[in-house]
């Protein structure tokens, strides 16, 4: 086993590299003088005016988006009309899809791992439509999901709950179908009932593995969001991204990367705590 790293020596080499990399992204946007270079006319007509002129929005260096960044954070929540809200509040909207289909994905998933893990045949007959589903990419869930429901978000919604059910389910399966052998005989030699079995025995010993699914499924989920977003339009920090590029504000998009990052980064930390309190050791 690894030799356990103090959080200090890497907080620092963290913080080192971050430096580092600041410094040189500073000073790899500063203005050159005389570089008067030509713009393609694909791009230029890609981009529209700024390009055409030279490039009115070069790339902002860090200490131009931390100034951006302060100005966004000072009124992350404000509301002045329906393409002109904080990235607060775009942020809020995308939790919430995430969250509705995720607890969607969290309700069919769970019950049918269960029945999947405590029945082979189940497992032999639903195997290969889950082989099948599975690889298909959730942003191909969306030109069918707009045509039969008829309303972005919750077709954003939907393609959530496709994306969040395949790691919960299977997770869900495997780990109920690795509960030992002597745990559930001892179960049988004092006659409890499946029902009971299976919330007093399975359950906590499927649950590290039941959150593992749905810790990859959350980190999904956020990832998914963003370029359903782009594709439907009207809010969520997804659009906010796109609306920010038809703007040219690249300054705005680097710091929704982030904030993306950070939110997803929240989230993963999140379920890992409850991974650590359902976590057992023998």
């Amino acid at each position: 086993m690894a030799a356990k790293v103090p959080f200090w020596r890497a907080a620092s080499v963290s913080l080192l590299i971050l430096a580092v990399l600041l410094m040189a992204w500073e000073y790899a946007v500063l203005p050159v003088a005389g570089s008067g270079a030509a713009v393609d006319p694909e791009y230029a007509a890609l981009l529209g005016q700024a390009a055409a002129q030279g490039g009115t929005t070069p790339m902002p260096g860090p200490s131009a988006i931390g100034k951006r960044l302060v100005e966004l954070l000072a009124d992350p929540f404000y509301v002045r009309g329906t393409n002109d809200q904080g990235i607060g509040v775009q942020i809020a909207y995308s939790l919430l899809r995430v969250g509705a289909g995720f607890a969607l994905a969290a309700i069919v998933a769970i019950p049918l791992g269960f029945l999947i893990g405590m029945s082979p045949l189940l497992n032999a007959a639903l195997n290969p439509f889950i082989q099948v589903l599975r690889p298909v990419s959730p942003l191909a869930w969306m030109p069918l999901a707009l045509y039969t429901i008829k309303d972005s978000a919750i077709s954003s919604i939907f393609v959530i709950f496709i994306c969040s059910i395949w790691p919960m389910l299977l997770n869900t399966a495997f780990g109920v179908a690795s509960v030992r052998r002597e745990w559930l005989n001892v179960a049988r030699t004092l006659e409890a009932g499946t029902s009971k079995t299976a919330i007093r025995v399975i359950l906590p010993a499927a649950a590290p593995t039941i959150v593992t699914g749905m810790r990859i499924s959350i980190g999904i989920a956020w990832l998914v969001i963003v370029a359903a977003e782009m594709l439907v339009g009207g809010t969520g920090i997804g659009y906010w991204v796109w609306n920010q590029w038809n703007n040219l504000s690249i300054a705005d998009i680097v710091i929704a990367i982030l904030m993306i990052g950070v939110v997803g980064l929240l989230l993963d930390r999140l379920l890992g705590l409850v991974a650590h309190a359902v976590a057992w050791r023998e």
